[in-house]
């Protein structure tokens, strides 16, 4: 028998369903020579410090560098402690029991680094000795499926990619949990200060953005703009900057409405505007929040969800690129929008059937594990509306990144007014080639802080040498300067991706890809942990640090754990691992050697926090109602047990039902388990009544 693993039930079901496979069982289905089981991503997990005999935190523990890592059913916390995750213990189970009778497995998880660790660390914490090949596949259709069975790869090809996802784990362990214990004992037990590989550089290029945006001084400048006819066509030209207000008047009085303006120059430029590349996972969550402010980790949910239901190829890609072998089938995918798509694709389609296609995105040596997102010839049916944008958006880009390039005509027209120099721009568009249509436009680039486009013009006359033009209109506007803005998801993705560098060039950003903060897969988990340990939030689209964030931004951001080009560095090794070319000891032992060293640095700290929200703002002591050994420490917005670091997890609003409660109050709440009689109380039904908070089994209602 062929033991099939699965990374989710649901594609252990389509699996078994495509290869004949038809007895449902208790965690597998069986038939026609296999059984198809699944994990629920991870099932098992690196050791967490208690089993390696560290109970508590202590400056003296650390740093914790185990000498062997070693593996353990997933946890999960109840009521203070790690206890085995019951479901992960039953299903590992059941593995491990058609493990005993398995000829061979087929690891069917997804094709990436982080499907590959779920499915090495299940096999060798079970002890399996088991030969296993490898199902990798490009998209779930029945035909990907058919073909990926009859050409299974062997497992060993897979090696080196287990070894960069092992290093990546025990990385993000070693690091995150030696710097969050270091930090948070420095910082006086005032709260639990988490640090990470990849989530600390992250968080610090969002706070200091902000703080750049916040400190920034816009600086005043003027411009003289003129306006012009000729031939029915009004345009305007502008002055360049002018950083003097006396100087710009005394320009401004030399002229006046009615003068003549010579042509002094006519530059007509033509342009080659290439199609954009494919997506990739990075693009298409950038170009989402954008569009439809969906945040990273929405777009990659719904995008999973397409994948699954086999209509997209497999969205965890970092390329942009598909290989010839693709290309050579593109056409019939074409075919298929052209039959399915919604109107304004399936035009394009059609036109492109037999036609020259643009081959920008057709590259092999380019393309990575999996090639870039393209929709596949399964039919989509009635879909809700974020999965139609997705789906519409990948098949757009399709389209758009075979077609033509787009020709431009763009003209400079210098003008002399009063030996004033001018500056008009024309952009005229020959060929809309991949640009589809005269009314598309570009999504807004909120990381972009482009000069005012004052001299750019719809339409321009033809205009010669020698020219003289009358003035019509005179203006002298007052301009300032910008800041960049604040971070969005799509802008801070777009960060993440190159290390922080200002690179414009998709190109050259595709190229710098392997040394960026995290993986297409793992950047939107990491942005969704800064909103879960309450370091960022959202204020429309953009990103804003909180109290928190920023105290734990001012604590580190000298220190090397929150340099974003040294998290770079260790990514882009990790992909020269996968290559074979870096070595799995060579890295840990780097990685080691920087977990003593930051550890060290941050236990050096032992500062006060000086803002408000991780400040205790009591007298007296509240006795915690769970763990009974821990004091209640009053915040800001939040009450919380002290022993934390021991365990305890209570958390408790300090405004509740409507009421802010004082240090008495909450006292009386959690020791008492009933406040006084308040005023303002907003009850059941939403309404204001005078009342007491009754505080049993651990909520809290109106009594």
């Amino acid at each position: 028998m062929k033991v099939v693993i699965a990374e989710k039930p649901s594609v252990a079901r389509d699996l078994a369903r495509v290869m004949g496979a038809k007895e449902v069982k208790d965690g597998y289905i069986s038939g026609n020579g296999y059984a198809f089981t699944y994990a629920f991503g991870h099932l098992v997990q690196l050791c967490t410090p208690q089993a390696y005999g560290f109970h508590n935190w202590s400056v003296s523990n650390l740093p914790i560098i185990p000498k062997e890592f070693e593996l353990e059913v997933k946890k999960v916390k109840r009521d203070g402690k790690q206890i085995d995750d019951s479901g992960a213990l039953k299903q590992l189970n059941t593995i491990k029991s058609l493990l005993k009778d398995a000829e061979e497995i087929i690891v069917a998880t997804d094709a990436g680094r982080e499907g590959e660790l779920i499915f090495r660390n299940i096999y060798y914490y079970l002890n399996s000795n088991v030969p296993f090949k490898r199902l990798w596949i490009s998209s779930q259709t029945d035909k990907a499926i058919k073909e990926g069975f009859a050409n299974l790869k062997e497992g060993i090809e897979y090696d080196s990619l287990y070894m960069s996802a092992r290093s990546r784990s025990e990385s993000d362990w070693l690091i995150g949990i030696n710097a969050t214990q270091a930090l948070t004992l420095a910082a006086g037990n005032r709260g639990l200060l988490s640090l990470g590989r990849v989530q600390t550089p992250t968080l610090a290029m969002i706070c200091s953005r902000y703080l750049e945006n916040k400190d920034f001084k816009p600086q005043t400048f003027y411009k003289i703009q003129a306006g012009f006819e000729k031939e029915g066509i009004q345009f305007k030209a502008t002055s360049n900057k002018i950083d003097k207000k006396e100087e710009a008047e005394a320009a401004f009085g030399k002229l006046n409405v009615g003068m003549d303006a010579l042509v002094k120059n006519v530059e007509a430029k033509e342009t080659k505007e290439q199609p954009p590349l494919l997506f990739d996972l990075t693009s298409l969550q950038q170009d989402a929040n954008k569009k439809f402010g969906y945040s990273a980790d929405q777009t990659l949910s719904i995008a999973q969800t397409l994948y699954e239901k086999k209509v997209i190829t497999y969205p965890r890609t970092g390329s942009r690129y598909i290989g010839e072998d693709v290309f050579e089938k593109i056409e019939e995918l074409f075919q298929h929008l052209a039959d399915t798509a919604q109107e304004q694709i399936a035009v394009i389609s059609k036109n492109l059937i037999g036609a020259k296609l643009n081959k920008r995105s057709v590259d092999d040596k380019k393309v990575t594990d999996h090639h870039a997102l393209l929709v596949t010839d399964e039919k989509p049916g009635p879909m809700p509306m974020d999965q139609q944008n997705i789906y519409n958006m990948i098949a757009k880009r399709m389209v758009e990144s075979f077609s033509e390039v787009c020709l431009k005509d763009i003209t400079t027209v210098t003008i002399d007014a009063a030996d004033i120099e001018l500056i008009a721009k024309g952009t005229v568009i020959r060929q809309y080639g991949w640009r589809l249509s005269a009314d598309q436009v570009e999504l807004p680039d909120e990381d972009k802080n482009s000069d005012d486009q004052d001299n750019e013009n719809a339409q321009l006359p033809k205009l010669s040498v020698e020219e003289l033009l009358e003035v019509l209109t005179l203006d002298l506007a007052e301009r300032f300067t910008k800041a960049r803005p604040i971070h969005t998801e799509a802008s801070l993705l777009k960060a993440m991706e190159t290390s922080g560098k200002e690179i414009e060039d998709e190109e050259m950003r595709q190229a710098m890809k392997d040394c960026g903060l995290g993986t297409p897969a793992t950047r939107a988990a990491t942005i969704e942990t800064l909103f879960q340990r309450d370091y960022i939030k959202r204020d429309k689209k953009k990103l804003i640090p909180t109290e928190k964030g920023l105290s734990v931004y001012y604590l580190v951001k000298d220190r090397s754990i929150a340099k974003v080009t040294l998290t770079g560095k260790w990514e882009q090794k990790l992909e020269e691992m996968r290559a074979n070319k870096v070595s799995y000891d060579v890295f840990m032992k780097h990685i080691k050697d920087y977990t003593e060293k930051i550890t060290k640095e941050l236990l050096q700290l032992r500062v006060a926090i000086a803002h408000e929200e991780l400040k205790p703002l009591q007298k007296g002591k509240i006795k915690c109602p769970k763990c009974s050994k821990g004091n209640i420490q009053l915040y800001d917005k939040v009450a919380q047990c002290d022993h934390y670091a021991r365990g305890c997890d209570f958390k408790i609003w300090r405004t509740l039902n409507g009421v802010f409660l004082d240090e008495k109050e909450m006292k009386n709440l959690l020791e008492k388990g009933k406040t006084s009689v308040m005023q303002g109380v907003k009850n059941q039904d939403g309404q204001v009544v005078a009342a007491a908070l009754i505080f049993e089994n651990f909520k809290v209602n109106v009594g």
